[in-house]
């Protein structure tokens, strides 16, 4: 949910945002239409899969790498970040490349990108490897959808975006599952390598399907100033979020530095944006309101979901003793409701009331996490499974309502660039929302930690008593110490989990007034954007 669910994130924009629209070529038929329609989907599932696979890994690679856990993390932040940043480049590179040679570049790359990934010896190589996935892998999407839709007649639109839409709900599914079995199995880098074979597969079937309906090429300015300062907030931005806590937060000059550069780099970049003649991204949308709240809510609860999943299969293996295959397991469930469910919001969408919806899906979510709070240590798989598989009727009620209230009332000229505007800044906050999450975890672990060692203050009855029985079942006095403080550190962490999951079921009912801001768009067909499930 990875990207990237689990699931990630590399999220999608609403099909109905194509980045642009392709030339008129007669629709697909028959062999080609089915193998057009597997191509891409296959390309897409790749993506997806990706932004999942490795959250149930991350321990794996962590140790493998020789970094804390929470230093992995950076395998997911980084590829969300330069996932984000080239989004919004997608409308300008497809009309300066064309939407197939660019579809299939970005496939190519990805596939020497995940190899890349495989060989990282060290974290650093590993994040480089992982910011370049993130960068080609932005217009991967996006395109799917433009040449998707451009191969079926225009009343079979629906029936395109449905097929699109399963392939990325299924993803979530199987990425827990496939990079927990391959972790356990194989070896972590292979959740990698599996991408060579499928993306070469589906690259070469797209382009000998696709290359004579290219779509056409200009030459149009690129605002690189712009782009630029982009890179550099959003960039010192994250880097202050990941390694804030190794480097002791603001008591750090680096951090400091980066903090000063981060606000800076955006106040410059929101100026500049708004004065260029050819912006990277359109700030004015936000003059919007229903985009204005629209977008901040759909950012911030992906900020919190994309958190929340990323802290799950960690506890778990960290501190309840699962397995990659057993937390993966344990995770799959999320995608079941959410295939089931979304066909039928994606109908509904444009005759209920779309902030009712998004209003239901947050109270699932405060209801799911507010069950996760009451985890202990003796919590079965059963009671994990149950919030997970409540969660995916969540994610159907959350992604399409608020993508249909966000890009409501916007010209279709400018569709294109509210999509890739809102998928930036949600693409953003979950990169940062991984960040903070784990953050705030080991900072409430600490926390307990000590309250808990205080109860168990060294003389203490209950303490003597535990080493004494420890020491008759075998153990020294010092193993029998360890032993303890292992315990304390299970009780620990798995208190600052549950305050976690109850600090976000509160935020997701706050979220529900900020819904309600924004106007109730007119009765009409709705954009169907489930490829945010992941």
């Amino acid at each position: 949910m990875s990207n990237s669910t689990s699931m990630d994130a590399a999220p999608a924009p609403a099909p109905s945002a194509a980045p642009v629209a392709p030339a008129a070529p007669p629709p697909l038929t028959g062999t080609a239409l089915v193998l057009g329609t597997i191509s891409l989907s296959l390309a897409t599932f790749m993506n997806v899969l990706d932004s999942s696979i490795a959250n149930v890994s991350l321990p794996a690679i962590a140790g493998d790498l020789g970094v804390s856990p929470v230093q992995g993390t950076w395998v997911i932040t980084s590829f969300g970040v330069a996932n984000a940043i080239s989004v919004p480049l997608t409308g300008w590179l497809t009309q300066r490349f064309g939407a197939v040679r660019l579809f299939t570049m970005s496939v190519l790359l990805f596939v020497l990108a995940s190899w890349l990934c495989g060989f990282a010896h060290s974290l650093e190589m590993l994040v480089a490897a992982r910011v370049f996935q993130g960068l080609v892998a932005g217009p991967m999407i996006p395109l799917s959808q433009t040449l998707l839709l451009a191969s079926y007649p225009k009343h079979k639109a629906g029936t395109a975006l449905a097929l699109w839409g399963m392939t990325t709900l299924v993803a979530p599914v199987v990425g827990p599952l496939l990079g927990g079995w391959i972790t356990d199995n194989v070896t972590w880098p292979w959740i990698f390598y599996i991408n060579v074979p499928v993306g070469l597969f589906a690259a070469g079937l797209t382009w000998s399907i696709y290359r004579t309906r290219e779509t056409p090429v200009k030459k149009l300015p690129i605002d690189t100033i712009g782009l630029a300062l982009l890179v550099l907030w959003v960039g010192s931005l994250q880097v202050m979020l990941d390694k804030g806590k190794e480097l002791d937060w603001f008591a750090s000059n680096q951090i400091v530095a980066l903090a000063v550069i981060a606000v800076v780099g955006l106040a410059v970049f929101i100026v500049w944006e708004l004065t260029d003649d050819h912006p990277v991204v359109d700030l004015r949308l936000f003059a919007r309101r229903n985009f204005l709240f629209g977008a901040s809510v759909l950012s911030i609860a992906y900020g919190l979901f994309f958190g929340n999943v990323v802290l799950l299969p960690l506890w778990l293996q960290q501190h309840m003793g699962y397995t990659a295959t057993a937390a993966g397991f344990a995770l799959a469930p999320v995608g079941v409701l959410a295939i089931l469910l979304s066909p039928v919001v994606g109908r509904k969408v444009s005759t209920w009331d779309p902030r009712a919806m998004a209003s239901f899906a947050f109270v699932v979510f405060a209801i799911v996490l507010f069950m996760r709070s009451k985890f202990t240590t003796d919590t079965d798989l059963a009671a994990i499974m149950v919030p997970t598989i409540l969660q995916g009727g969540a994610l159907a009620f959350f992604f399409i309502p608020l993508t249909t209230l966000t890009l409501s009332g916007i010209t279709p000229e400018r569709i294109a660039a509210a999509a890739g505007l809102s998928n930036f800044v949600r693409i953003t906050a979950g990169a940062m929302g991984t960040s903070i999450s784990t953050t705030l975890w080991e900072n409430r672990a600490t926390l307990h930690h000590h309250h808990l060692a205080e109860r168990l203050a060294l003389g203490d009855v209950p303490e003597t008593q535990a080493i004494e029985t420890l020491q008759r079942q075998g153990f020294s006095h010092d193993q029998a110490l360890a032993y303890l403080n292992r315990l304390v550190d299970q009780q620990a962490f798995t208190r600052a989990a549950d305050d976690i999951f109850l600090a976000s079921a509160i935020l997701f009912l706050v979220l529900i007034a900020f819904v309600w801001l924004t106007k109730r768009p007119p009765k009409m067909g709705a954009p169907v954007d489930a490829g945010g499930a992941h």
